[in-house]
């Protein structure tokens, strides 16, 4: 065994259990292949192969340069490799480079270095690789092609944060800077300060380990929210093990919310149960059970953080726009943007116009309040689509000038990114909202919000089976939302595959949630009309005209700006079948032969 200085080069195959589950002897067949094309790049710059596995493999490399420059070439020939191929069949490697200290027994490689290049391979591109910062200092100077800095990253199992630089071939988009410890959103607003107390341990010692890692990934995940604080494990591990009352603790940390829960294992399964409190109050604000098998245990792990830290987050906000006013004659932009969001939870037409009017005295009071210009740019989006205000090209303007502002303001915040991605989508810019939403999932990759509108993306584009897999997850995990329509626009995507009993399920869904939501009347009566259920269709048009009596298929169809033609020609299909009216001329013509005939 002996210690030495060496380059680290970890690597796999993006979607690789997906394409395995396809075809099974031709994935393997053609990563065994893509190896073997890529050894002699590896040789040729001093590497070796230290390890493979199923979907990827381990190299070593005494030269950072020439493992950086070794990554280059073998990214830059798969690419060419896959240039050939058909979009399901072509693979694609992430890698993970580091430098350091490794410890060398028999051939293999251990040690944190290790580790930390092992982590970098999970956040780079497809095609493309994730360097440290301490790699990246030593390598740059000798490299040709430009990095794109994506700030520090705090990886499981990592002690510290590791300063990551990115890059991808042919100018393909690379990872965006994200996931920094800090929020843009400066201290004086994020009056919210939450603490996530250590899940207790309810089976044998030797699990011990599953609760506290639970605890720490739910204290990441929280964190990358930009409109509260999260204590660090320091602050709230030091009461593991107490019985100290949760008012004491959060006086003692000054919390304003506190997490708590459980953890217990039976044989193959596990349950967690979670709950958010006011201390101040005890009010129980909501409540999580988990059941899962214990399978592979980091998947689920991942999976349960993400179902808490979706719902969690979304019921901090909105406890604190339900919070009472505070007793101040001081009128802050803080104080109009909590009331505003107190009246966009109600989600009523006049709650959302009084919503409105808040958030631009927010923003009148300071004009770097970011989240601020995000939801203002929210509701007007709503507004048009819910068909309470007429879709006019200077509101479209003004929505778009809000979300781009709000990204410059806070650039790390995934919410901007998700509703510039939104704006971008609706205005029939494809290619920018697909870029902006990928930053969005970059930056926060537990935002469930950020997944859907990757899926508007698909939608827009006309992928709709991508598109509902997005959709369906969002809902899944968090469905109570009001910034995003999910039910809506999964019915949306059903229609379009022709599947109009789903259509009927998610419009239905949607209806629920709020009765007159134009878009989920209109499409109803368009998959009832295409089913041929002629009478219900009509009677859905009726309730659809009696709430928007002057909507009819041109004017409904102008803000849609769908990239594939058939789709929009199938959804204006279903609206003339159902008896939506043509345009103003049709009424006028029809009206003129009514006469006529009497």
């Amino acid at each position: 065994m002996e210690r030495r200085l060496a380059a680290i080069v970890c690597a796999d195959v993006a979607g690789y259990s997906r394409m395995m589950g396809s075809d099974e002897a031709g994935t393997h067949a053609a990563f065994k292949a893509h190896r073997a094309a890529i050894h002699p790049i590896i040789l040729n710059h001093g590497g070796r192969v230290v390890k493979n596995t199923g979907d990827g493999f381990l190299l070593e490399f005494p030269s950072i340069v020439g493992a950086t420059e070794a990554a280059i070439a073998m990214q830059t020939l798969m690419a060419e490799r896959n240039r050939h191929l058909p979009a399901d069949r072509a693979m694609q490697f992430r890698l993970g480079i580091h430098m350091g200290d490794v410890i060398a027994d028999e051939d293999e490689v251990f040690g944190d270095d290790v580790n930390i290049a092992v982590r970098l391979e999970s956040v780079a591109s497809p095609g493309g690789f994730a360097i440290s910062a301490k790699a990246h200092r030593e390598a740059s100077k000798h490299l040709t092609v430009p990095l794109t800095d994506a700030g520090n990253h705090r990886f499981k199992n990592i002690k510290d944060t590791v300063g990551v630089w990115t890059w991808t071939p042919d100018g393909a988009p690379a990872l965006a800077p994200g996931m920094r410890e800090a929020s843009a959103l400066s201290q004086q607003y994020r009056t919210a300060i939450v603490g996530v107390l250590p899940f207790a341990n309810l089976s044998d010692a030797q699990d011990e380990y599953f609760s506290d890692g639970l605890t720490e990934d739910l204290i990441h995940a929280l964190s990358l929210q930009s409109f509260y604080r999260v204590l660090s494990r320091n602050s709230t591990f030091a009461f593991k093990g107490k019985n100290t009352s949760t008012r004491l603790i959060a006086r003692e940390i000054d919390a304003t919310y506190l997490i708590q829960g459980s953890v217990r294992r039976a044989g193959a399964k596990i349950r967690v149960t979670a709950e958010l409190i006011a201390p101040e109050t005890g009010e129980q604000l909501w409540t999580g059970r988990y059941d899962r098998d214990i399978g592979d245990l980091f998947a689920m792990q991942d999976e349960i953080t993400t179902n808490l830290s979706a719902a969690i987050a979304t019921e901090i906000v909105r406890a604190e726009a339900s919070a009472p006013a505070r007793l101040s004659t001081d009128v802050t932009a803080w104080d109009r943007f909590l009331k505003g969001l107190s009246h966009y939870y109600r989600q009523t037409k006049e709650d959302l116009a009084a919503a409105v009017e808040l958030f631009r005295e927010a923003i009148e009071l300071d004009p770097k309040l970011s989240i601020a210009h995000a939801y203002l740019a929210t509701i007007q989006i709503q507004s048009i689509q819910f068909g309470w205000v007429k879709g006019t090209r200077e509101m479209w303007a003004e929505a778009m000038s809000l979300a781009e502002t709000s990204v410059r303001l806070d650039p790390r915040s995934s919410f901007a990114f998700s509703i510039l991605t939104w704006a971008h989508a609706l205005e029939g810019h494809h290619e920018a909202a697909m870029d902006a939403a990928k930053r969005a999932v970059a930056l926060n990759p537990y935002d469930n919000g950020a997944r859907g509108v990757l899926g508007i993306c698909h939608f827009m584009i006309g992928e709709h089976r991508e598109a509902i897999e997005l959709f369906s997850m969002a809902s899944q995990r968090d469905n109570s939302d009001p910034r995003y329509q999910w039910a809506a626009l999964n019915a949306f995507s059903h229609y379009l595959l022709r599947q109009y009993d789903a259509t009927l399920s998610w419009a239905r869904e949607q209806l629920y949630i709020n009765p007159n939501h134009m878009q989920a009347l209109a499409i109803r009566a368009a998959a009832l009309a295409q089913m041929g259920r002629n009478d219900e269709a009509s009677e859905a048009v009726g309730v659809l005209m009696a709430n928007y009596p002057t909507l009819n298929v041109d004017r409904h169809l102008r803000n849609f700006h769908w990239k594939r033609p058939e789709d929009l020609a199938h959804y204006r299909e279903g609206l003339l079948k159902a008896g939506v009216p043509l345009g103003k001329l049709s009424l006028v013509q029809s009206d003129v032969k009514r006469a006529a005939e009497s």
